[in-house]
C-alpha cells in the first residue's frame, strides 16, 4: 500500500507506451451519458461600471462572453481531445439559448450530439460564471449563478432515455456516466436510467469499460468502475473530521479503505487526490503519484479529464496503474489552464509525462 509499488508498475511507462494508448484511443466507440451543463463565463470590466438610476446600485458591463460543455459535456470534450472520433452524447438540454450553444459547441468538437434530446419544459443545466477581466483565473471569479431543473425528469423523457440505452447505444466500447445534479428524480440519472445503465454493463461485462462519476450517489453505480476523488472518499468512508485531501491520504488505514470499498462495491475504484495522485486498489492498493505543477492552476474539470483519460486508457489495454497516471497527466495540463473549462491534448500530456518522468528521478 505504497507509492513505491505503483511506481515499480511504472518503471517502463514512456513516452512510446503514451503513443500507443493514443493510437488505441483513435478508434475506438465512446458513449458519454449523463447531465450535460454549460460552463458561460462573462467578461465584467470594472471599469465600465454604472450606477444604476433606478436602483442606485452597481451596474456591471460585460464586455465578452464565452461558453464551454461543463459536467458530461466536458467529459465529452475530453474525449474528443484525445483524438477519439466516435463519441457520442445522451442525454437532454433545455430549447433555450444556452442548449442551442451547448450542442453547437459539442457538434465543434466532433462530438454526435444527436442522443442529447431536446425537451421543452426543461432547461439546460448552465453555470454562469461572471469574472473580473483584469484578475485571471479563479481570482477574479464572482459568485456563481446556477440554472438547474428543480422539478422531476418527467417520465416519457426517461423512457427515450432508457430506450436508447436498452438499444445498446450503438455497441460502445467506453461508456462514460457523469451524475452531476444533487436531486437524482431531477436529472439524467434518474433511478430508472440508472438500472438501464447497470442492466446494459452487466450485460456487457467483459467487452466494455464503464466507469460512473456521481457527486452524491457513486456506491449506486456498483458494477461500473468508480471514480471519486479524495473528499467524496472520506464522505463515503465517515472520514468527515478529515477536512482536507491531504489529510484523508495521509490516514494510515486508506490503501485499505480503498480495498474495502471494492470489495463492497463490486467494483475497481479510482480515488483522485489532486497534486498528489490517484488511488488504486486491487490486490495492493497504491498511490500513483501525480506531476507536481509550479504556479497559479485551476481545477475545474480536473475530474472530467481524468475519468475521460483513465477510461479511454483501460479500453486500450493499459493497466490500472497505467490509466492512473494517464488519467493524472491529463489533469496535470487541464488544471494549468485559467480562466475556462479546459480540455488536455497529445501533445500536452506527452510533455507532462517528460516532467513527471523526470521528478521521479
Amino acid at each position: 500500500m505504497s507509492v513505491n509499488s505503483a511506481l515499480a508498475r511504472l518503471r517502463a511507462f514512456d513516452s512510446s507506451r503514451l503513443d500507443f494508448l493514443f493510437q488505441k484511443m483513435s478508434s475506438l466507440k465512446v458513449v458519454v451519458i449523463g447531465d450535460y451543463f454549460l460552463d458561460k463565463y462573462l467578461d465584467l470590466d470594472p471599469a465600465l461600471d454604472e450606477i444604476s438610476l433606478e436602483t442606485g446600485k452597481t451596474a456591471h458591463q460585460v464586455v465578452g462572453i464565452s461558453h464551454f460543455p461543463g459536467a458530461a459535456g466536458n467529459v465529452a470534450a475530453n474525449v474528443a481531445a484525445l483524438g477519439v472520433r466516435d463519441v457520442r452524447a445522451v442525454g437532454f438540454r433545455g430549447e433555450d439559448g444556452e442548449g442551442w450553444e451547448l450542442e453547437a459547441d459539442l457538434l465543434s468538437m466532433g462530438v454526435d450530439a444527436s442522443g442529447l434530446f431536446v425537451w421543452s419544459g426543461r432547461r439546460t443545466p448552465t453555470y454562469l460564471k461572471p469574472r473580473d477581466l483584469r484578475q485571471i483565473g479563479l481570482a477574479g471569479e464572482g459568485d456563481r449563478i446556477d440554472f438547474k431543473n428543480r422539478d422531476r425528469t418527467p417520465r416519457a423523457l426517461e423512457e427515450l432515455l432508457i430506450g436508447r440505452i436498452e438499444a445498446g447505444l450503438g455497441e460502445p466500447d467506453v461508456l462514460l456516466v457523469t451524475d452531476q445534479v444533487d436531486d437524482e428524480s431531477a436529472g439524467v440519472v434518474t433511478p430508472f436510467v440508472r438500472n438501464a445503465i447497470l442492466d446494459l454493463a452487466k450485460r456487457r461485462r467483459g467487452t466494455l469499460v464503464a466507469m460512473a462519476d456521481s457527486r452524491k450517489r457513486i456506491l449506486d453505480f456498483g458494477g461500473l468502475i468508480l471514480k471519486m476523488n479524495s473528499r467524496e472518499f472520506s464522505a463515503i468512508d465517515r472520514m468527515d473530521s478529515l477536512t482536507s485531501p491531504d489529510e484523508v491520504l495521509e490516514a494510515a488505514e486508506l490503501g485499505r479503505a480503498v480495498a474495502v470499498l471494492e470489495a463492497r462495491a463490486g467494483s475497481a475504484v479510482f480515488v483522485t487526490a489532486g497534486r498528489r495522485g490517484a488511488w488504486i486498489g486491487g490486490a495492493e492498493p497504491s498511490l500513483v503519484p501525480g506531476l507536481a505543477i509550479e504556479g497559479a492552476i485551476d481545477s475545474t474539470g480536473a475530474g472530467d479529464s481524468f475519468a475521460a483519460a483513465s477510461a479511454l486508457a483501460l479500453a486500450s489495454g493499459a493497466s490500472f496503474a497505467e490509466a492512473a497516471l494517464v488519467g493524472c497527466l491529463a489533469s496535470s495540463e487541464t488544471v494549468r489552464i485559467l480562466g475556462r473549462t479546459g480540455v488536455p491534448t497529445r501533445a500536452g500530456m506527452q510533455s507532462a509525462l517528460g516532467q513527471w518522468r523526470a521528478q521521479r528521478q
